[in-house]
């Protein structure tokens, strides 16, 4: 496995992209003082139950570095991500806002890409002449101070929540049908909830996978899902390649959000950093900087999640 830099290795190339009069080391330490003390209990606990997650601390520090390095910066770089509609998704969002700036919204419910090709089409369409995008992609789940795992407190609700609620009724559905106990119904899946059908759909070739998981149900969900996103956005990336040309490379972060309560971090698990050239051609895997991991292609490993449209595509990443 290689070797992962250490956090002050990060901090020196930040700094060193600061004296090129790049500011993304100025906004990222704004970023970090606001965030909670670390907690090395509660840190433990989060890593025994998602080994392979970093805090999102962590993950900004690194990532923004490893970014700068491959021209990055945030003057030149779009950020699109495809994370679910909690706000809870929205603190990594906001904060990688901070750095790149505006944010171009490609997901729904439970993080996957509903704005489709046409969404895709036109985020493409806004990156810098000669700049970079970001994606950031995933579902989420949640984890409370006791390690309930699929909950999560909430700033001023005393009430400990779903996290994430569109994955755990989808899950729920998948389980109606593949144990028994789902009611027969004459009704068609209508408009005013197309998002959740969607998300329902797309969780049902994962049943035996979540049955096998048994008691740790809640906490496969949110692996299942991040595959069929996954897949998704491969399929709708090699639709609109033609739109790639005008500028130098996309990097896709995917994984799963961990959100936690508003006194500790954040996590995130990373399970893809790749960067892709405009030809739509992943050039190189930048997960081993991050974690020490190789990225999982979800696209080598499923072929049950596909359009009609995507059917002869053969190309991959």
């Amino acid at each position: 496995m290689p070797a992962v830099r250490r956090n002050s290795a990060f901090l020196a190339d930040m700094l060193s992209e600061t004296a090129q009069g790049h500011h993304e080391y100025d906004k990222l330490m704004d970023i970090l003082k606001d965030y909670p003390d670390d907690d090395p209990e509660f840190d433990a606990m989060v890593k025994d139950n998602f080994p392979g997650a970093i805090s999102n601390k962590e993950l900004e520090l690194k990532c923004v570095s490893l970014l700068a390095a491959r021209g990055f910066h945030d003057t030149n770089t779009l950020l699109a991500t495809s994370l679910c509609c909690d706000e809870l998704a929205r603190r990594l969002e906001d904060d990688f806002g901070k750095i790149y700036g505006s944010t171009f919204a490609l997901g729904g419910l439970a993080g996957f890409p509903f704005a489709g090709i046409t969404g895709f089409g036109a985020m493409v369409s806004h990156v810098p002449d000669d700049g970079y995008c970001l994606i950031i992609q995933g579902p989420h789940t949640g984890i409370t101070k006791n390690g309930e795992i699929g909950k999560v407190e909430r700033p001023n609700i005393a009430l400990v929540d779903n996290c994430c609620g569109s994955a755990i009724a989808a899950s729920n559905y998948v389980k109606g049908i593949t144990c028994g106990g789902c009611p027969v119904t004459a009704k068609i899946q209508g408009f005013l909830d197309f998002q959740q059908s969607a998300v329902k759909e797309l969780t049902l070739p994962h049943g035996k996978r979540l049955d096998d998981a048994g008691t740790e149900r809640l906490k496969e969900v949110p692996y299942a899902l991040f595959q069929s996103q996954d897949l998704i956005l491969h399929d709708i990336i090699n639709s609109v390649k033609k739109g790639l040309k005008h500028y130098q490379g996309t990097a896709i972060l995917g994984g799963i959000q961990i959100n936690t309560g508003p006194d500790t971090l954040d996590y995130f698990h990373p399970l893809r950093f790749e960067l892709m050239n405009n030809d739509g051609e992943i050039i190189e895997d930048m997960l081993p900087h991050l974690t020490g991991e190789k990225s999982h292609r979800s696209e080598d490993q499923c072929v049950y999640v596909r359009s009609s449209e995507g059917d002869d595509d053969d190309e991959s990443l």
